[in-house]
């Protein structure tokens, strides 16, 4: 309980505000409106690419996994925009730039142990990687 003076001046930059709150506790951090937008676009994002693969539309695997990656990225997008709530306004902006260094050093890491897995068995299983390379140029 604090004493009558002890008021904090806020302002809508104010950490010590809650987030989604501009201090006069009336203007909501997302709507209903926001959150259904959001899983509607997730839902048919999602409900794509199991189509695609189960309906066999696309014949050529490579193609297909790279339209299902790239609608896998516009759905993370769809979840950090509608359900973090995450932008590049200026009270956002560090989180955004927190999120954005986390993806590259994951893709870094993942593709350099993916690389890294690759090359060691070329290494360790020539014959087997000659073969199989072989195949896969017919």
């Amino acid at each position: 309980m604090s004493a009558p003076g002890d008021e904090i001046d806020a302002h809508p930059g104010d950490p010590r505000v809650a987030h989604g709150h501009d201090g006069d506790g009336q203007t909501p951090h997302a709507t209903l409106k926001g959150y259904l937008t959001g899983f509607v676009l997730a839902a048919i994002l999602t409900v794509i690419p199991f189509w695609l693969v189960m309906g066999h539309v696309i014949d050529d695997a490579g193609v297909a996994s790279a339209v299902i990656l790239g609608l896998a990225a516009v759905q993370i997008v769809v979840h950090v925009v509608y359900f973090l709530h995450m932008d590049t306004t200026s009270e956002h902006g560090w989180n955004m730039l927190a999120l954005i260094f986390t993806a590259v050093l994951v893709t870094i890491v993942l593709g350099a142990s993916i690389w890294v897995m690759y090359t060691e068995n070329a290494n360790m299983m020539p014959m087997a990687f000659q073969s199989l390379h072989h195949a896969m140029n017919r």
